[in-house]
């Protein structure tokens, strides 16, 4: 357990400097913790084990980690500031998810027709392609002091993404299990992974909002909210643990709405004085989530990338940016949302590789062996796409004019994020 902890620690501190390191090359840091996250991890240098990866106590720190992040998310989603944005969130998610999902799917669903794999495999493709992994373009947003059209759409789109990928992918598994085993994925699960994680934010937002009216202090507001963060986490973990049948709740989520309900009902100066000393507790969930993003990434698999792998990274590119471009357009959101909100949502590993061990899980009997693409595929894709999308992130904001605008602004937004 020392043991363990120990390597914990150095892994962490390797992560920083690798971060620093890459700053001073003038990349992202991002992409310097997900080298980091790979170099260390079981795939190379096996700092970072995979028995870490998989204990328990591990995978909770994460989950709090990952309700962390939400303050970020909540505290930007304040009712005054996002009239605006409302409508144009909820259509960009619809068109951009959905339309990446149609395109994969049409893409591998033709492949498999000709190469006389089951077609329904061109399912799990496309429901897999949805999720994004909001971690990497939200730490270019906190590193570069992002603020502006684009940044205000993704940052609540970020989380609403994944909802939309998960429930979309449930509905594929009811397929896919029909076809693989005679079993079903019950509807009333894809109801609950969205309803869970918003009644547990209320749940402790709540209560947490009344103490921090009653409170003026700003240190005293921040150990609140933070503590709020760990019984938010912990109500998830149970409810994910004895309330589903494989743990599939977003914590992200719940974070989020946990922190929107608190945003909403104390005045904006108190949360900002508050935020402002949670931001560095917020660096550094971002950046123990984007190590362990990098942790199970195995950089052999670029070598060994083939046609399928170039077919996903291609086609799940063109369903999110066109996608994304589709809904701005509807919505009439601004012209720089319309070009380059799509190139920050390239980012992929993370919640797509649970849903990988799920999809491959429910490949059993004569389908166990086309576990094998599915795997090879995503697993690959994620590497490749993981180290290109940092890059387009941050090109997309600087192509919006986004980049560092915070720090010449004097809006709550630009100075809680």
């Amino acid at each position: 357990m020392i043991s363990n902890l120990l390597r914990l620690l150095i892994v962490v501190a390797l992560g920083f400097l690798f971060g620093k390191l890459a700053s001073k090359l003038k990349m992202p840091a991002v992409l310097g913790f997900l080298i980091a996250g790979m170099a260390l991890g079981p795939n190379a240098a096996n700092l970072l084990t995979l028995e870490i990866l998989d204990a328990p106590a591990y995978e909770r720190l994460i989950s709090v980690l990952e309700c962390g992040m939400g303050l970020m998310l909540g505290t930007e989603m304040v009712w005054k500031r996002m009239r605006r944005y409302g409508k144009q969130v909820l259509t960009i998610t619809l068109t951009e998810s959905l339309g990446t999902f149609l395109v994969v799917s049409a893409a591998f669903c033709a492949i498999f027709y000709l190469t006389g794999v089951p077609v329904f495999l061109g399912l799990i493709f496309g429901g897999i392609a949805l999720a994004t992994a909001p971690a990497p373009a939200l730490s270019i947003v906190t590193e570069y002091h992002t603020d502006g059209p684009v940044t205000r759409t993704l940052i609540p789109l970020a989380v609403l993404d994944d909802v939309a990928a998960i429930t979309v992918f449930l509905g594929v598994m009811s397929v896919v299990l029909k076809q693989t085993s005679g079993g079903n994925v019950p509807g009333y699960l894809i109801l609950l992974v969205v309803l869970f994680p918003i009644l547990i934010g209320l749940l402790v937002g709540l209560p947490v909002s009344a103490l921090l009216r009653k409170s003026q202090n700003p240190k005293t507001n921040s150990v609140i909210a933070l503590l709020g963060v760990l019984a938010a986490a912990g109500i998830t973990m149970a409810a994910n643990t004895y309330l589903m049948p494989f743990p599939i709740l977003n914590f992200m989520l719940t974070g989020m709405v946990y922190s929107a309900v608190f945003a909403n009902r104390i005045p904006e100066e108190q949360l900002d004085g508050m935020m402002s000393r949670c931001t560095p507790i917020i660096g550094g969930c971002f950046t123990l989530i984007i190590l362990n993003l990098g942790a199970p990434l195995d950089y052999h698999l670029i070598l060994n990338a083939g046609l399928f792998t170039a077919i996903y990274i291609v086609t799940r590119a063109v369903g999110k940016i066109g996608g994304a471009a589709i809904g701005a357009h509807l919505s009439h959101a601004s012209v720089t949302v319309r070009k380059y909100l799509g190139l920050t949502l390239m980012p992929h590993s993370g919640v797509s590789l649970v849903l990988t061990g799920i999809a491959i899980s429910s490949l059993t009997g004569t389908f166990s062996q086309y576990g094998d693409i599915v795997r090879g595929t995503i697993a690959a894709a994620a590497v490749i796409n993981e180290v290109i999308a940092v890059f387009l992130a941050r090109k997309g904001f600087q192509l919006a004019g986004e980049l560092n605008a915070a720090q010449s602004s004097s809006t709550p937004s630009a100075q809680s994020a």
